[in-house]
């Protein structure tokens, strides 16, 4: 009987190994999901803008996509601010509040949410077009010194917002289409990006992103 005792309290008394504890580094490429997430987005706006999509149907289908695109780039960001990544994680919050405060726009004054008169409609859209061509005109500056896809992008997202702010002011289709593909025209350099990201994450060759205009 001590004896059992003697080996409980052994048994009671051995240690319990802590669990695991994982410091590796965090890893991975934000722009893999970053990326072409925006390109969806352009894509969708550019087709609805040169008028493939009848305008009875844009409020319907847009506001879905840019809510997409928005929470996908609200992904990559926090990925790449894990990462510690500062410049990537600002581009894609930058582009995410972009594409999240879009849908709210198309979605708000096609169901007059904020009981905006249709008189001011044209300058409560030149105010979002303009507020945003700003920030990305500086963006598109800073970035200089990126691979020069990069700044290709940046600077097609400021000449698409400018023609479509004088488009929306002047009631003149032939600018917002103008605009419209300048947004394809972006959304095609995102993609060729993405697939350099993709075949580097899978292996694959590298592809060439230009050189920067400032070293």
């Amino acid at each position: 009987m001590a004896s059992e005792t003697v080996q409980s309290s052994a048994v009671r008394a051995e240690p319990v190994a802590p669990p695991p504890v994982i410091t590796g580094p965090l890893a991975g490429d934000p722009a893999f999901l970053g990326i072409p997430i925006f390109a969806a987005g352009s894509v969708a706006l550019g087709l609805a803008l040169v008028g493939y999509v009848p305008a009875a149907a844009v409020g319907g289908v847009l506001p879905i996509i840019f809510a997409a695109t928005g929470m996908g780039l609200f992904v990559a960001a926090v990925w790449a601010a894990a990462l510690g990544q500062t410049a990537v994680a600002g581009v894609f919050g930058l582009f995410s509040g972009f594409w999240w405060s879009y849908a709210a726009l198309v979605l708000g004054l096609n169901h007059d949410w904020y009981k905006v008169p249709a008189a001011n409609v044209p300058r409560v859209q030149a105010i979002f077009l303009i507020s945003w061509a700003v920030v990305f005109a500086v963006l598109t500056v800073s970035t200089l010194h990126l691979p020069l896809s990069f700044t290709v992008i940046f600077g097609l997202v400021v000449v698409a917002l400018v023609a479509l702010t004088i488009g929306t002011l002047n009631a003149d289709d032939t600018w917002t289409k103008a605009g419209g593909w300048v947004v394809l025209a972006f959304a095609a350099v995102g993609l060729y990006v993405f697939n350099a990201v993709a075949s580097a994450a899978t292996g694959g060759r590298a592809y060439p992103l230009g050189r920067p205009l400032v070293k």
